[in-house]
């Protein structure tokens, strides 16, 4: 994943690739995780509340959707908008980011559902 200054049109010359770099692994091991992913595809389009999410992401906690939560939004992948009510209600929604990201995990959904008897039979094969 080394960075070439063809790749990172726009930067200034002195530009540090090899932090660029190191970035891209760090946001890449950051959200390549079940939880993150599965997030990501649920927030879609929509905005939901935390309940909403939680119902829609079978089986995640809440301690680790709210750690995959505040992660997004760290990256900026997620907006968070508090509402001064009580009780608080908190929305959650995808950024431009987010959306452009969840297009990437759409297509490994796709290439999944494509490839997946082919993967089940490989794994049958090696286990036996």
């Amino acid at each position: 994943m080394v960075a070439t200054k063809r790749a990172l049109k726009g930067l200034p010359e002195d530009a540090d690739l090899r932090r660029a770099d190191s970035l891209a692994r760090e946001i890449f091991s950051d959200v390549a995780n079940k939880w993150a992913l599965l997030i990501i595809e649920a927030l879609g389009e929509h905005t939901l509340r935390f309940s909403e999410l939680r119902n829609e992401v079978e089986g995640v906690s809440h301690k680790m959707l709210t750690q995959n939560l505040r992660m997004l939004e760290r990256n900026g992948l997620v907006d968070r908008k508090v509402y001064p009510t009580v009780p608080p209600r908190v929305d959650y929604t995808l950024t431009e980011p987010g959306r452009a990201l969840r297009t990437t995990v759409d297509a490994l959904c796709h290439w999944t559902h494509h490839h997946l008897a082919h993967i089940e039979d490989a794994r049958r094969h090696f286990d036996n």
